[in-house]
């Protein structure tokens, strides 16, 4: 039977060996200028940054001062089952579409009204809905952006109901929001990843997720800024 001692330390090099792989650290960096490195890419090392660094101590006193005969720190088994958590949030994070995406995704077709769309929007309570154009992802709309829209039309004197009746949802979508305000994933989107991307892009709107990751797949997932809270609860309640 593994000692708390050996555990600690498999965990401790599952951390050290996933992170030089994934972001390409070089092996003279010590463990913790790498975690200090990582936090700006991984949400996981962000959020258990200072506890990470701590556990970078105790292992140093387990190698340095223990011997064949004597181990000199044997954690407790509460530090020992985080950091096995922190180590597979690290090595296997969970996907999104597996925890907390909402599956039955509503696409709108580019062609509805403004109008038809508003009420949609009010319907359903969803806050971001993707729509589609020629069985192609168009883009995400919101009541934000109608609101935007109409408004300017307001500024500008054009009647606002005939605008909004006339007007198809598409023409109000731009090619520019990809990447800026929405973007499309894989189905094999973590959650580390997800928070990652709405961390990095603070005018991220939606992430959309089909089979492949691109534009011409039906979205099976949707995940807003309202899930935030909830992709931060799937780290801190994880289970190994």
């Amino acid at each position: 039977m593994e000692t708390n001692a050996v555990r600690f330390i498999n965990a401790y090099n599952q951390i050290d060996q996933t992170l030089r792989a994934v972001y390409n650290f070089k092996r003279n960096i010590t463990f913790s200028d790498m975690i200090r490195r990582a936090v700006s890419l991984n949400s996981v090392v962000r959020k258990y940054e200072d506890k990470l660094i701590d556990y970078a101590r105790l292992r140093n006193a387990i190698i340095h001062n223990s011997n064949e005969e004597r181990i000199i720190a044997e954690p407790h088994d509460d530090v020992v089952i985080e950091m096995e958590r922190i180590a597979d949030l690290v090595a296997r994070p969970p996907l999104v579409i597996n925890s907390i995406a909402n599956k039955n995704v509503l696409v709108l077709d580019g062609t509805i009204s403004l109008k038809k769309a508003l009420e949609t929007i009010y319907k359903t309570g969803f806050k971001s809905i993707p729509v589609c154009d020629n069985e192609t992802i168009a883009g995400v709309i919101n009541a934000g952006r109608i609101v935007n829209v109409l408004g300017m039309q307001v500024g500008n004197g054009i009647n606002i109901d005939k605008f909004a009746a006339e007007t198809a949802v598409k023409e109000v979508i731009s090619e520019q929001d990809v990447d800026r305000v929405f973007t499309i994933k894989s189905h094999n989107l973590t959650v580390q990843e997800a928070l990652d991307l709405f961390y990095h892009n603070r005018r991220l709107q939606a992430i959309v997720i089909t089979k492949n990751g691109n534009n011409l797949e039906r979205p099976i997932g949707i995940i807003t800024t309202a899930d935030i809270i909830d992709l931060n609860k799937v780290v801190e309640d994880y289970d190994v």
